[in-house]
């Protein structure tokens, strides 16, 4: 019994672990910078050691996943190494279970559960990718974007009742708001004697316009109001559960509860803005 779980458990770690050696030799390749270079080809190598140990277990050889290996190298050129790395890292919690349960009677597989926690610090030292450098940065942009903007279209949406309209308002407020919001960063970052206060503010504008576009494109593809409104509301609670599972793989932090605070304000402010919409609409007679 016991040598058929360790047999099983070979095969399979084999298989993670000549993935995970190509994966990290590839990503390797792509950074440029060489101290953090040299970590990833250390870790690759230790995979590939790793590989080998399992293989004495199993005297098999075993293919790598294809699929693995380009889902992780597409995820860190599209979103950033580090993302790719930590969201690799989290996929191997099941495999160092497994080593923990079977290292009673294999015993050198404590020297592989060591190996794998000093990748995790080892990691940690590649935490100076722009994306990463500027996290707060991008935070602040989408969080304002997010409750500003879904406010104002929910207000908009009661007070107009013209949906290109309220894309052409929606828009002018979102590239001010996006202008304004790269400006104060970039001032509070000089004032704070920031890295690069110019870059940060890039990010904090660029997020931020990004935001706005895809939150009033439904205005601008649909004709009915609440349609319309529906559709910005989804995709600001799609924006949000992207934005904050990628802080949560970033920073180790608690998805749920960021994703459920983020959501809450947003959507109260867009409730709060629709009724005052309405409450302006009847009190001003206004009917476009």
């Amino acid at each position: 019994m016991i040598d058929s779980q360790v047999q099983n458990v070979a095969l399979q770690s084999q298989k993670n672990e000549i993935t995970e050696h190509i994966i990290y030799k590839k990503l390797a390749e792509i950074i440029s910078d060489l101290n953090n270079k040299k970590i990833l080809v250390e870790i690759s190598n230790d995979e590939l050691k790793h590989y080998n140990f399992w293989k004495n277990f199993s005297q098999k050889e075993v293919k790598p996943s294809k699929f693995q290996i380009w889902k992780y190298y597409l995820v860190s050129r599209i979103f950033g190494v580090i993302f790719g790395l930590k969201l690799m890292e989290k996929g191997e919690e099941n495999a160092q279970e497994a080593y923990a349960q079977i290292s009673k009677f294999v015993p050198d597989v404590k020297q592989i559960i060591k190996d794998e926690e000093e990748h995790e610090q080892k990691l940690l030292a590649l935490l100076n990718e722009d994306k990463i450098k500027y996290i707060g940065s991008m935070v602040l942009g989408i969080n304002d974007a997010l409750v500003e903007l879904t406010g104002a279209l929910a207000g908009l949406t009661f007070a107009f009742q013209d949906t290109h309209l309220i894309a052409t308002a929606g828009l002018i407020t979102g590239v001010a708001a996006a202008l304004s919001m790269g400006a104060s960063e970039f001032l509070s970052q000089k004032a704070e004697q920031g890295d690069n206060p110019f870059r940060a503010s890039i990010y904090t504008g660029g997020i931020y316009m990004m935001t706005v576009v895809f939150l009033i494109m439904p205005y601008l593809l649909f004709h009915n109001l609440y349609l319309c409104l529906g559709s910005t509301i989804l995709i600001a609670i799609l924006i949000i559960f992207l934005f904050n599972y990628y802080i949560s793989v970033i920073q180790d932090t608690n998805f749920r509860k960021n994703f459920l605070q983020m959501a809450i304000i947003s959507l109260g402010v867009a409730g709060l803005s629709f009724v005052i919409g309405y409450l302006i609409r009847i009190f001003f007679g206004v009917n476009i």
